[in-house]
């Protein structure tokens, strides 16, 4: 596609997405550039590593729904960093603007914060209204949060925070990698407090975006109504504030805004990569005081949620596929949910503009450069449970109960069987894997099925159609 048609399309996708987002968001997404679009994938190219990682981070699913509705098909969307060796040596902001040499409000902005004065001046941001979720994305809710072992204890925090905003672990402060649910659950706090009290001032930002405001109130002299802003609201959610490590004047000013919200008893809910005592070049009174309050992990989500996490993606957007390739698929991708949930679609899409049936030898072919050399997972016992799961249509927890009924009993005896053979647990491990029983069951779990499948050719069919699954994975 030429050119100017790739600009006229992607002008047609970022239309589209103004019906849902707010302007501020665009801050973000007008930089961006239209590189390529073939069949199945639309390349992008930002301005920097940081735009690529926090647009993929709170856009990329609208991009996505847009380019479904522009263009009729659902594409692969791919971010490219432009140019940068061009960039090289800025700090990560999308426009360089020199500031000027303006003396500050006293006693909070600093125009000398080095790096700091060369940011991006954004567009004047409006005072936060009773009501207003123009900050907030209205797809992430608790409802839409997939919970396991990872994020359980983030996710019923973050609900905690969310009912008794100021009155229950203030700060909360939320870490884990990339890609692992931190900012779903910050918006999803957010619109809870909103329905909940419709009354209340709520505003998340970056910590970009937070710091590029000092900035514009340095150079126009509007530190009196920043201050307005970020001090007379109720909840304030600030995202990635790893990153005003180093920054003077943003630190300050943060320090400030900090003490006044939490001296009022207004909810302040923070976000990193890493734990406060990690975040390097932070001044210690902020370390501290972000320890204040509830400091909680999220971890990369296991096999078990990985695949909720699919089928959820998979039911959300109408898209029909088996239960053995979500298997296939989070059995491969177990760090990032992104990137998961970006691997379905390009599956679905793959499988759409080809015309073919989605499973597994399908998935092989259109993730090949995400599984190169077709690398497989080691057998878990994780991995067999979701195969035999799936395969006799029951839930992974009937596995573990103390059910009896033949149409449970039998299926968590092959899983036994298919662990005892497959994998080297131990026989305790594989029956405190299995609810907390005995030895003694997988022994004779392991006995009866080793010896029905020498007379039953349907059990030695359906134990043959498991165990290719389960290599295939």
């Amino acid at each position: 596609m030429e050119q100017t048609q790739l600009q006229a399309v992607w002008a047609q996708i970022l239309d589209k997405m103004k019906e849902q987002l707010a302007p501020t968001a665009f801050n973000w997404l007008n930089p961006v550039q239209p590189l390529s679009l073939t069949d199945d994938t639309l390349e992008l190219g930002t301005q920097n590593e940081m735009s690529k990682e926090w647009i993929a981070g709170h856009y990329q699913t609208f991009i996505e729904d847009a380019v479904k509705a522009v263009l009729g098909d659902p594409k692969v969307v791919l971010l490219t960093v432009m140019a940068e060796a061009s960039t090289a040596g800025q700090e990560d902001a999308p426009v360089v603007v020199e500031a000027k040499n303006e003396k500050p409000a006293q006693g909070t902005l600093f125009p000398e914060g080095g790096a700091e004065a060369h940011a991006e001046v954004v567009a004047e941001p409006h005072i936060v209204a009773p009501g207003d979720n123009s900050s907030l994305n209205p797809k992430y809710t608790f409802d839409t949060f997939v919970t396991g072992k990872s994020n359980n204890f983030a996710h019923a925090a973050a609900m905690a925070v969310a009912d008794k905003p100021g009155k229950t672990y203030n700060p909360f402060f939320m870490y884990g990698g990339v890609g692992l649910g931190k900012t779903h659950l910050m918006h999803a706090i957010g619109n809870r407090v909103l329905k909940n009290h419709p009354e209340m001032r709520v505003l998340y930002v970056s910590s970009e975006q937070f710091t590029n405001e000092i900035i514009q109130a340095i150079q126009q002299g509007t530190s009196d109504k920043f201050r307005q802003k970020y001090r007379n609201i109720d909840v304030l959610l600030i995202d990635d504030i790893q990153f005003i490590s180093g920054k003077t004047s943003t630190q300050e000013e943060f320090f400030h805004t900090f003490n006044t919200l939490y001296d009022a008893q207004k909810q302040v809910i923070l976000s990193s990569d890493r734990p406060p005592r990690e975040v390097e070049r932070l001044e210690e009174r902020l370390r501290s005081r972000f320890e204040w309050g509830l400091t909680t992990d999220i971890q990369a989500p296991d096999l078990e949620t990985r695949i909720a996490i699919l089928k959820n993606k998979a039911q959300s957007d109408h898209f029909s596929v088996p239960d053995d390739v979500m298997v296939y698929i989070a059995s491969r991708i177990d760090s990032n949910i992104r990137e998961l949930e970006g691997a379905l679609t390009r599956v679905v899409a793959y499988a759409s503009l080809t015309k073919r049936t989605v499973n597994t030898d399908l998935v092989a072919e259109a993730l090949k450069d995400i599984f190169p050399n077709g690398k497989a997972k080691e057998v878990t016992m994780d991995i067999i449970q979701e195969i035999v799961a799936s395969y006799f249509k029951i839930k992974i927890e009937d596995l573990h109960s103390k059910k009896r009924t033949r149409n449970i009993a039998y299926p968590r005896q092959i899983a036994m069987y298919l662990c005892r053979d497959l994998t080297e647990t131990s026989l305790p491990q594989i029956g405190q894997f299995f609810g907390g029983r005995d030895h003694t069951t997988v022994i004779h779990a392991y006995d009866k099925i080793n010896q029905d499948k020498e007379t039953d050719n349907r059990l030695k069919g359906i134990l043959n159609e498991l165990i290719d699954r389960i290599q295939k994975v």
